[in-house]
């Protein structure tokens, strides 16, 4: 279903809530919107398969844009808030939008971006208005509210987050659909594995740009649910929601979940979150303590998955599986599971090789042939670029990305072991291991640290990082374990839980002189 045919049975029901201003959005207030919108696309031209972009943080518009592209059957880009003007411009240019629409905090850079989109033929800017920009109110206000004739359905062409290299544009094959009658993934594996229905209040707290927050709220506005969206993350702030909505179920990533663990006391057992039915969590590894505290606190309502944005496969367990199966990120749901070697075989049962998925569902890198053909076998298999291993009864454990192994001295290390045992360490609020140059071994294991307080000196900094040696080495294999800590006031970590070690590495390889 769409927001349209929710509007027509409970117009006042509301479909977005954000968080921090209170501001309501209905169905009949959404389907509206985005009817006005479509109308105005359509209206300079833009047919069934034309490509639109926006940029905007979490805004009360942003999910009306991605509805009102939707209901003109448009293929459209959700950017990153944060990405660096030279990278909206490829983005722009490489998804060949023909509209673009953004918002006052991207401001600096819309006005850079005037000179550097000239396919694009439309630009609005939600709340103000820049030079070059029109008013996206205006525009919407004068469209009509009239449902297009004949709709067929849009989807997302969503860009991966560049955490091991420049960010590649996923468009799936589809066929297309009446707006109608078309179904959605995300919104069917939803009721059934998390009870989407109209009754659900799901809470958002990432940014919505990102494949799963996406989807997920679609999914939920499909399922006729209240969407209530976070502008930022605060772990207190979150349970305070929970409570407050009444929520019933919510995606997050491990990285949240460590920091409301690492509340104090009184602060985590301050809110009720009873009313909470299914948590969700995908993105990054969890690392198998924070699981089991996240269990032990909200009990067996925690639900993983592994999946990309290419949406090749799905895999997916529940608390029960994962205590059965510690450390597993499920069994497939979509999709066949193969395990194979660096020559494309696959491998025994319980080694480990690259995670490859045999799929009917079929995507392409946007204009990158190449790296399109980089991602499968001669057989079509297709990979996310992940490392792992499946066990007896079927069930997916990762080891970490293929692209962040260190070879040292001829040993393969795979840092997110290093990871999970630091990131529980009281003294560390985020950490990154990263393989850096050394020669006599080739690379050496570095970990990059955001500590809780940064050291006072250079001789407290020094009894820190020999705490945090001794600390993995107390629970990892030597040869894992960072021979040397640095600290930073800030890891350079993705708003969806993804670290970008891309550019942590970058900087230590150029300041050596060597290549990666």
């Amino acid at each position: 279903m769409y927001p349209g045919a929710h509007a027509a049975t409970r117009p006042d029901h509301p479909a977005i809530v954000m968080a921090g201003s209170g501001e309501t959005i209905t169905f009949a207030e959404l389907d509206e919107e985005a009817n006005r919108l479509s109308n105005l696309f359509r209206g300079i031209g833009l047919e069934p398969g034309d490509h639109v972009a926006f940029c905007l943080e979490n805004h009360p518009r942003f999910l009306a844009i991605c509805w009102g592209a939707h209901y003109a059957g448009l293929i459209y880009t959700a950017m990153s808030s944060r990405l660096t003007t030279e990278e909206m411009a490829y983005i722009i240019e490489n998804c060949e939008a023909k509209a673009f629409i953004t918002s006052p905090y991207k401001a600096d850079q819309a006005a850079v971006l005037l000179d550097q989109m000239p396919d694009v033929e439309l630009r609005l800017m939600v709340d103000s208005v820049i030079d070059g920009y029109d008013s996206y109110e205006d525009a919407v206000a004068a469209a009509s509210p009239d449902p297009l004739p004949d709709r067929v359905a849009g989807r997302d062409m969503l860009y991966s987050s560049g955490t091991t290299g420049r960010p590649k544009g996923v468009l799936p094959t589809v066929v297309p659909e009446p707006l109608e009658t078309a179904g959605s993934g995300v919104g069917g594996l939803g009721a059934l594995l998390f009870g989407f229905n109209e009754n659900s209040r799901y809470l958002s707290p990432a940014p919505l740009y990102h494949a799963a927050p996406l989807r997920f709220c679609m999914g939920i506005h499909m399922s006729g649910g209240t969407v209530v969206v976070m502008e930022r993350f605060d772990p207190e702030e979150y349970l305070q929601l929970v409570e407050t909505h009444q929520i019933t179920v919510s995606q997050v990533v491990p990285t949240m979940f460590v920091r409301m663990l690492k509340l104090d006391e009184q602060q985590r057992t301050r809110y009720d979150v009873s009313s909470l039915q299914a948590c969700i969590h995908a993105a990054a590894p969890c690392p198998v303590e924070v699981k089991h505290k996240m269990i032990d606190w909200w009990g067996p309502i925690i639900h993983e998955y592994y999946a990309g944005t290419e949406g090749n496969g799905f895999v997916y367990c529940n608390s029960e599986q994962w205590l059965a199966h510690p450390g597993t990120v499920g069994a497939a749901v979509l999709g066949v599971i193969h395990i194979c070697d660096d020559e494309g075989q696959e491998v025994a049962v319980g080694q480990e090789g690259t995670v490859y998925f045999e799929s009917d569902t079929a995507f392409e890198y946007h204009g990158d042939p190449e790296k399109t053909a980089g991602s499968r076998l001669a057989n079509g298999w297709s990979t996310l670029g992940d490392v792992g291993r499946v066990d007896e009864d079927g069930f997916l454990y990762l080891t970490d990305r293929k692209a962040y192994m260190i070879i040292s001295g001829g040993v393969n290390i795979y840092p997110q072991e290093a990871e999970n045992v630091l990131t529980m360490h009281p003294k560390v609020a985020d950490v990154a291991v990263i393989g850096v140059p050394n020669d006599d071994f080739g690379e050496e294991v570095k970990g990059v640290v955001q500590p809780v307080e940064m050291p006072a000196d250079d001789a407290a900094a020094s009894r820190l990082s020999a705490e945090l040696i001794a600390y993995c080495k107390e629970h990892l294999a030597d040869v894992k374990c960072p021979r040397t800590i640095d600290f930073r006031a800030e890891l350079p970590r993705h708003p969806t839980g993804k670290l970008y070690k891309r550019l942590l590495k970058d900087e230590y390889w150029a300041a050596s002189g060597r290549s990666i």
